[in-house]
């Protein structure tokens, strides 16, 4: 069985006749019928009934004709690979992200990529950074975006945003009119809390044990924009990524520095291994512009003052 035979089977199946196949196959009809009795040879069952001068598909046939089908379909996706190859130098870009930063930032960043590459596809799985390190580290994904909690063994990382947490609050809620949130400010508050691995989930517990102070955590949830739409919803307040707060000011949730500043770290993730492409290196000068022009936007100290 080789290919030519194959194209041949495929080619009449599609058509519908020997004649037709061989047109646009560019070969003699009895070319096609050659191919077609080795195929069947190879095969040791018959593609085709010959009745009255025409190929009628058996049912093993059919059967086959699946497979061959959903083989050509990969073969096609590899032919549109070698040509983005040919001209970018990578057939597409796999990129993972934590939703703090892929449902904002890497928008963002991938319009702007889009303006120097359009005709390079593009994968945005948004996962937790855990299965984002894993998925790098084993090579399915090029690029990744993930928490600083991650296990950095067998990959390269560099630090990429380190956003200072801010409290979400219901704007009906009291601490709404505060300036600032302090630790004291949390005891007995209905709170909405990240996941317990998570780094500044940890460091708002020891903050809290030095201070004295318990919230009453009502939800865990490894999501920053969860924070936010629970609060939305009156739940609670709760620490979040500024990165995942676009929007939410605008539907009823506030917004406060937190003191002392906690610091959610991001990290930008590669296999080690990776000899990195032109468009990949091109995605990550856009994902770092993203990441500027948002640190422009936010620039300027926030002054903590006494209450």
């Amino acid at each position: 069985m080789n290919f030519k035979q194959i194209e041949a089977f495929r080619t009449v199946m599609i058509s519908g006749s020997a004649s037709l196949a061989a047109d646009l196959l560019q070969v003699s009809q009895p070319a096609i019928s050659r191919s077609i009795q080795e195929l069947e040879k190879s095969l040791g069952f018959s593609l085709f009934d010959r009745i009255r001068g025409r190929l009628v598909p058996t049912a093993e046939g059919q059967l086959f004709f699946r497979d061959v089908t959903a083989s050509f379909i990969g073969l096609d996706h590899l032919r549109a690979s070698a040509a983005r190859i040919r001209e970018f130098g990578s057939g597409e870009i796999r990129l993972a992200s934590l939703s703090a930063l892929g449902a904002t930032l890497v928008p963002k960043a991938l319009k702007r990529f889009f303006e120097q590459h359009p005709g390079t596809a593009v994968t945005l799985q948004i996962m937790t950074s855990s299965a984002i390190r894993d998925l790098v580290a084993e090579g399915r994904f090029d690029v990744g975006l993930a928490a600083d909690e991650i296990d950095i063994s067998g990959i390269d990382h560099q630090t990429f945003t380190t956003p200072a947490a801010v409290c979400a609050i219901p704007a009906a809620h009291p601490l709404a009119q505060r300036a600032v949130i302090r630790p004291q400010d949390l005891d007995g508050q209905r709170f909405i809390a990240l996941s317990p691995e998570d780094t500044v989930r940890r460091q708002l517990n020891e903050v809290c044990d030095q201070a004295g102070v318990r919230p009453v955590v009502v939800v865990e949830t490894p999501n920053s924009a969860t924070v936010c739409a629970l609060a939305m919803e009156g739940v609670g307040i709760g620490l979040t990524n500024p990165y995942a707060t676009d929007g939410y000011g605008l539907r009823g949730v506030v917004f406060r520095p937190f003191a002392p500043a906690i610091h959610f770290k991001s990290l930008l993730i590669f296999r080690p291994d990776m000899r990195k492409s032109r468009i990949v290196r091109d995605l990550v000068k856009a994902l770092m512009a993203a990441r500027n022009a948002r640190a422009g936007q936010d620039r300027g100290p926030i002054r903590v003052t006494p209450d």
